[in-house]
């Protein structure tokens, strides 16, 4: 895992847009859509420390 991804959640029009460091992993339509390409990106979602990571 890379402390270092840069993850973006795009506002949702039906979708979200999620990209990881400039990549579009896909679209998400729910919370389990966001949770799974995480888990993709190598992040864990359930990691304590991710906290810090989000920004608005």
């Amino acid at each position: 895992m890379s402390p270092d991804l840069r993850v973006i959640v795009y506002p949702p029009d039906a979708e979200r847009r999620v990209r990881v460091d400039g990549e579009i992993l896909g679209r998400a339509l729910g919370p389990g859509d966001l949770l799974e390409f995480l888990r993709r990106a190598g992040l864990d979602p359930d990691d304590q420390h991710t906290g810090k990571l989000i920004r608005s």
